[in-house]
């Protein structure tokens, strides 16, 4: 039996706040930032806790460590999203639109994201668990290296997904479309349906060596 992602997000209760200026390793709690640019900020080690960032520009700010706890993120926008080893808890992320993610080394913990589209997902080493990703169109999805617990993709479409040396329980890829899936030695704990293993078959078979004729 599969088990699935443990969610208990709330909505935070926030005011309104002005983003004129964030400074990096603060900490923010109960604030609303709207429509707000933090293209230009240092926002490294900064918390947001029982935040809301709504419609916020994301794009080369440095969010290396940054750390969203209980918040609510929602058409964020960033071509470029640099946040390695960020911290993403009880929090959720609606309808991103984001170029490449670099979220490499980071921890993703009770996490919903619903909607949007990503071009590049970078979770390489990163620690998932209790993850529920939906209704999200990805290009390339990397969790090379990366540790994932009860993570699920639900109703996504994916080009391709990377699993090289990836420890996985409980990651259920059904209801999902990917066209490609590298690092098969990363699969053992991936749930996936019957279409989908026809779509793995000739990977499984090249990798042991079976000819099919």
């Amino acid at each position: 039996m599969t088990n699935a992602p443990r969610l208990s997000f709330t909505a935070p209760r926030v005011e309104d706040a002005v983003a004129d200026e964030l400074f990096a390793g603060d900490d923010y709690e109960g604030m609303r930032f709207s429509v707000a640019d933090f293209g230009e900020f240092d926002l490294t080690g900064t918390t947001f806790r029982e935040c809301e960032l709504a419609s916020v520009t994301l794009s080369e700010a440095g969010m290396r460590g940054t750390r969203f706890i209980e918040s609510l993120i929602t058409a964020s926008f960033a071509p470029v999203l640099r946040a390695p080893r960020s911290t993403w808890r009880d929090s959720l992320v609606e309808s991103p639109r984001w170029g490449s993610a670099e979220l490499f080394d980071s921890e993703l913990r009770m996490l919903h994201i619903r909607g949007g589209k990503i071009d590049y997902l970078n979770l390489r080493g990163s620690t998932l668990s209790d993850v529920l990703i939906e209704d999200c169109v990805i290009t390339d999805l990397d969790l090379g290296g990366a540790t994932t617990t009860r993570v699920a993709l639900k109703n996504c479409r994916i080009d391709t997904i990377d699993l090289t040396r990836a420890t996985n329980v409980d990651l259920d890829l059904r209801g999902s479309d990917f066209a490609a899936l590298n690092g098969l030695d990363g699969a053992r704990g991936v749930v996936i349906d019957e279409g989908q293993l026809s779509l793995l078959a000739p990977l499984l078979a090249g990798q042991l060596g079976i000819v099919v004729e």
